[in-house]
């Protein structure tokens, strides 16, 4: 199979292609074909400039099809589509610093591999209303906008709240806000982020 890796030393030149034997689950892990990634800026620092150990499969956002399960696997099977999750041994409650050194695309092999070998409780079905694409860009900066305005300071539709810039997680933030029915101030040095923001929704501009 094939697999984007950083080999010898981190930089977006020793980025490689390279050829690996499929993998086999073992008790408890799946594999998973990856058909979608999406890039995150903390990917990007992470091939450029380190972090984590090498060699490194990047990436820690994806969607795929369940390929094969192992003995013992319940949660999911053959055919499923899920997206590998960015904790890997996070599922609820406060994140533990276990949890924080399990992520995906760093300390764990991340999503850049046509099959990828993970634990079965490290991924989450999503909706099949969703692409493959879609879904792809839900674990890292859609959870983490949700966990924000659904969790840690939950919003209704009397908030107003402000979104700083136009990267990933301010507009899923936005668009959640929005969804529940909140007032979005959002912010941007880019007059032309700002009129994309207006489109998705935001009430005000700044």
């Amino acid at each position: 199979m094939r697999v984007w890796e950083v080999q010898n030393a981190f930089g977006i030149d020793n980025l490689k292609l390279v050829d690996k034997p499929a993998p086999t689950p073992g008790p408890g892990q799946i594999v998973v074909a990856m058909k979608a990634a999406s890039l995150n800026y903390r990917d990007l620092l992470t091939v450029k400039m380190g972090g984590a150990p090498l060699p490194l499969i990047p990436f820690s956002d994806g969607a795929g099809v369940v390929e094969a399960v192992g003995s013992g696997v319940t949660r999911v099977k053959v055919g499923d589509k899920v997206c590998p999750t960015f904790f890997q041994s996070w599922v609820d409650g406060p994140v533990t610093a276990e949890a924080r050194n399990l992520a995906l695309g760093g300390t764990v092999p991340g999503v850049l591999q046509e099959k990828m070998l993970i634990a079965a409780d490290g991924v989450t079905k999503f909706p099949d209303h969703l692409s493959f694409e879609e879904a792809a860009t839900l674990p890292c900066a859609g959870l983490t906008a949700w966990r924000a305005i659904a969790v840690e300071a939950p919003i209704d539709a009397r908030s107003t709240i402000l979104v700083q810039g136009t990267g990933g997680v301010s507009i899923f933030a936005l668009q959640f806000a929005k969804a529940i029915g909140a007032k979005v101030i959002a912010m941007s040095s880019s007059d032309a982020k700002l009129e994309r923001a207006k489109a998705l929704g935001a009430d005000y501009l700044i």
